[in-house]
């Protein structure tokens, strides 16, 4: 008999297609990327850390049978538990932190977020429901999660970088109900055949679905590529269009999803020439393409820094002064915090005239801002960056440049095959999730991932440069006047 567990559970809420396959076709759920499962390895510090709270603690064996065997011994105890593993009936769950209370006991949920979401009283919701059918009195229930005002001087210190908050009421509201919900889930689990599930309002997109057949039956250029669809495109899917091309002439549609169907039906890029010479004519030489990644942990590592606050630590930056093109690159390949040098070797390559042409500016423009608050010797300097700053991205974002093939998408991802026929296909590292966990594996784990990331970088400046160089050809300029 299959158990359900607090994990499981939660997937059959979202999707009881998803659910069947976890336990009978596994295959066709794709892998969690680099990035997902950084975040799990940061989850696992944060509770490791919420363990500290609690000195008299016992840590059980995560191995399931001792866990079980150690769990009821230790119950016997009246000892604070972490991670206490309870079987009732087809259900699994195992509490973070459990912690006796007279003859009651408390669930507290460690979290890395930094507030409550649903998700989590559902999580604590199934654990009271198990715990309290093996004959276990609950008391109250708590979310433990990161207090996102925490900034670090020093040590840490676990009870100020935690936030408790009780969700009893909230997890007792979660529960009604929930055993019909765990026999409609373990019905779907012993099923031969999966559920049929159409895709809807309730699933991920395309991309985040973690089924890889559920989407493969839409053609080519489908409705749920229609720029900010949402509401429209599943109107459409469930009138049976499914294309594009298809969607009558005297269906509304935003401007830009207009466009989307006129180069559907006509198989043509759509450009709009007038407005891409007025964004080429803003730009001025000499022009600097400047990229930079930044990572990013969940419990700060550097004084004076936030949970989850985006540390730079790479920059890649081009320079065409209309004669000749430079290339500039920095990484830092130590411990400490990388900010002080980032800022002095990108002063020194910037310059102090001519265009830095970014692509989707508010990042750069953001942890520009955080860099001179909290560097303000850099305060003037970086003021007179922001103001130079030109966004490649404005020209696919109003859509006066458009191709099929961008699929609805202005990332440079997807507009950059699109415009120029190059892509990121062979790179080791091909997009910034993957550079940013690939960094904090080189300095804290001894990676060799140094050139790796250097070519990745260094792929989005020259991307920029192939870009305005497709869009000068379009409308013939030889070079900007």
């Amino acid at each position: 008999m299959p158990l359900l567990t607090k994990s499981n559970y939660i997937i059959g809420l979202s999707c009881p297609r998803h659910l069947w396959l976890k336990f009978h076709d596994s295959d066709k759920i794709q892998e969690n990327d680099a990035q997902t499962k950084y975040l799990f390895e940061q989850g696992k510090i944060v509770g490791n850390l919420a363990k500290k709270l609690f000195p008299g603690g016992v840590d059980i064996p995560e191995d399931f049978n001792l866990n079980l065997k150690k769990t009821q011994e230790l119950i016997k105890q009246r000892k604070t538990l972490f991670e206490a593993g309870i079987i009732a009936e087809n259900m699994y769950a195992r509490a973070d932190i459990f912690v006796p209370i007279k003859d009651e006991w408390d669930i507290i949920e460690v979290k890395s977020s930094t507030s409550v979401k649903d998700d989590h009283i559902h999580d604590l919701s199934f654990q009271k429901h198990v715990y309290q059918l093996a004959g276990l009195k609950i008391r109250k229930c708590f979310i433990l999660h990161i207090n996102n005002t925490f900034v670090k001087n020093g040590e840490i210190v676990p009870k100020d970088f935690f936030i408790q908050k009780e969700v009893t009421k909230e997890v007792d509201k979660a529960i009604v109900g929930i055993q019909n919900r765990i026999d409609t889930m373990m019905a779907i689990i012993n099923n031969k055949e999966p559920p049929k599930v159409n895709i809807g309002n309730g699933c991920n997109n395309e991309l985040d679905c973690p089924s890889e057949d559920c989407w493969n039956f839409l053609p080519e250029e489908h409705v749920f590529e229609l720029y900010r669809g949402g509401k429209k495109s599943l109107e459409l899917f469930e009138a049976n269009i499914r294309s594009i091309k298809d969607i009558p002439d005297e269906c509304k549609l935003s401007d830009k999803q207009g466009i989307q169907r006129k180069c559907a039906k006509t198989g043509k890029v759509y450009i709009n020439k007038v407005h891409i010479r007025k964004f080429l004519n803003s730009l001025t030489y000499p022009l600097h393409y400047l990229d930079f990644e930044t990572f990013m942990t969940a419990i700060p590592i550097y004084d004076g820094t936030k949970p989850y606050q985006q540390i730079p630590f790479q920059f890649s930056l081009h320079v065409d002064n209309a004669n000749e093109m430079k290339h500039f690159e920095f990484l830092h390949n130590s411990k400490n915090d990388p900010r002080p040098s980032f800022l002095w070797e990108m002063k020194n390559a910037l310059g102090t005239e001519g265009s830095i042409i970014v692509y989707n500016q508010p990042f750069e423009i953001s942890r520009l801002k955080e860099l001179a608050l909290a560097f303000p010797e850099y305060k003037d300097w970086i003021e007179s960056v922001l103001k130079r700053i030109v966004d490649l991205m404005q020209p696919f974002r109003d859509f006066d440049y458009y191709s099929p093939a961008q699929k609805g998408s202005c990332s440079i991802k997807d507009v950059l095959p699109a415009v120029t026929g190059k892509s990121y296909e062979g790179l080791d590292i091909a997009d910034g999730g993957s550079a940013s966990v690939s960094y904090f594996e080189m300095v804290f784990k001894g990676k060799e991932l140094r050139k790796e990331l250097l070519e990745y970088c260094k792929m989005d400046t020259e991307g920029m440069v192939l870009i305005v160089k497709k869009l000068m050809d379009m409308i013939t300029l030889k070079r900007l006047v």
